[in-house]
């Protein structure tokens, strides 16, 4: 995968970068754009800042989360929250074998999340759980992602009974990354990275694993 740069043309990006996905994918790629479009009409589902940008903005954005997947070939499961319009979690099924589990609390985003996962050929292996996070009952996954969902610090804490030690954490932050992950340092331990986004100079992607609640001191008496 390319991991040199801010990708320029996110068609030939997507296309360069995963060779092997079938032309009736792509196909199904142009339909979720023109129903994400179409829907985004009654419902506020992305920015209009960026209805010029879609492919780069948020295909290539939720694709390039496939870089940190180390068996990317394989059928691992993998948790989205907040799905919201699909992002990453929709874009990532499309485009790999995972067996996806999308978690979205707002109910006319749930129908489209179905919906698009139908289009996008992905239904039998996808799960969209209507529910606020705290009561998506607990299970184990391989990956766990968010986009724009909620601070690091809640975020860990909210999907932390979610995980393993062996669980990988792929979290877009933008441009709040690096303070975020300061702010979490005393409270959370792991393997954390920061990652370069491909689509924003400015922006990087923390990349954790074995992610544990520090242990708290203990007061002397």
């Amino acid at each position: 995968m390319d991991t040199f740069g801010i990708i320029q043309d996110a068609d030939l990006w997507l296309r360069a970068t995963f060779p092997d996905v079938p032309r009736e994918t792509w196909e199904r790629l142009d339909a979720f754009e023109a129903l994400l479009r179409a829907e985004s009409e009654s419902q506020n589902l992305i920015s209009r800042g960026t209805f010029d940008h879609i492919r780069l903005r948020h295909f290539a954005d939720s694709a390039q989360l496939l870089r940190f997947d180390p068996d990317s070939a394989s059928a691992s499961a993998w948790l989205d929250l907040g799905s919201g319009a699909g992002f990453p979690g929709l874009i990532v099924g499309a485009l790999s074998h995972h067996r996806l589990t999308l978690v979205e609390s707002r109910r006319l985003r749930i129908d489209f999340l179905s919906r698009a996962a139908g289009l996008l050929g992905i239904s039998g292996r996808t799960e969209v759980i209507g529910s606020p996070v705290e009561r998506v009952p607990a299970s184990k996954f391989d990956i766990i992602s968010a986009r724009a969902f909620a601070p690091l610090d809640r975020l860990l804490s909210l999907a932390h009974r979610f995980s393993t030690e062996n669980t990988i954490w792929i979290l877009p932050k933008g441009r709040s990354a690096q303070s975020e992950l300061e702010q979490v340092r005393d409270a959370w331990q792991g393997d954390f990275r920061l990652e370069p986004s491909l689509t924003d100079p400015e922006a990087r992607i923390i990349v954790a694993k074995g992610v544990q609640p520090r242990p708290r001191r203990r007061e002397r008496p």
